[in-house]
């Protein structure tokens, strides 16, 4: 088949002790998902689930042991860190059930949800899409994806980014208000979920701003740490 201009490559992360690289098809995020930055964000109780997307190509890769630039980004002067646990699909399907959910993640790896916190809270303002906030290129950083059976307690370890060495957000997955099954149940009936996709389960309370020149590390217990520098 030929194309009017080359397509671009496909967007993909390295897997701990593996060659392959995981090719990534959709990132999906959760909102609100952590019952202290939901009350941080003027909300309460346990509403239902809800989910924004990212574009894959707004992932920046963050090898172990490096540090990554991210260059801030255009129209914002309030721009947001937001530390979560990435889910890796790696098997597909539609309605999944959450007793079955767990058979579908293929690992699991360390992400940050940056934000342009004034952008996302105006379009709130005027009932409009996040995507100008959320969606914008380089806004997702990650690490490599650590493999299920070698990624240890996942739904129980400990979550937490640092800026300039100084805690910023400090908690546990365990707090999720909707756990990682139950997030997959519910997406997985609003699309068919496919092998590739990255699901972005939730952000804990602090998120706070960041400025050129800080440097954030991120880390959930047992996936390593991602070292991010803005730039």
């Amino acid at each position: 088949m030929q194309y009017l201009f080359t397509p671009p490559a496909v967007v993909s992360v390295p897997v701990i002790g593996k060659t392959e690289q995981f090719p990534v098809h959709r990132i999906y995020c959760v909102g609100r998902n952590y019952e202290e930055h939901a009350k941080e964000m003027g909300f309460t109780g346990r509403e239902p689930p809800f989910f924004f997307l990212k574009p894959a190509d707004a992932l920046v890769f963050a090898p172990s042991g490096q540090t990554v630039n991210m260059p801030y980004p255009s129209l914002t002067k309030n721009f947001h860190h937001e530390i979560e646990l990435v889910v890796a699909i790696g098997k597909g399907g539609k309605n999944i059930s959450a007793a079955n959910a767990m058979q579908h993640i293929y690992g699991y790896a360390v992400g940050l949800d940056m934000t342009r916190r004034d952008l996302q809270n105006e379009m709130k303002k005027q009932g409009r899409p996040w995507c100008i906030g959320k969606g914008f290129d380089h806004s997702a950083p990650m690490g490599p994806i650590t493999p299920v059976a070698q990624a240890g307690d996942v739904e129980n370890a400990e979550i937490y980014v640092q800026v300039n060495g100084q805690d910023r957000q400090r908690s546990h997955v365990s707090k999720l208000i909707w756990n990682i099954a139950e997030t997959i149940e519910h997406l997985s009936a609003a699309w068919e979920l496919q092998p590739g996709d990255l699901i972005f389960t939730g952000t804990p309370e602090g998120v706070a701003a960041v400025v050129t020149g800080d440097t954030l590390v991120g880390a959930v217990a047992g996936l390593g740490e991602i070292k991010v520098h803005v730039s």
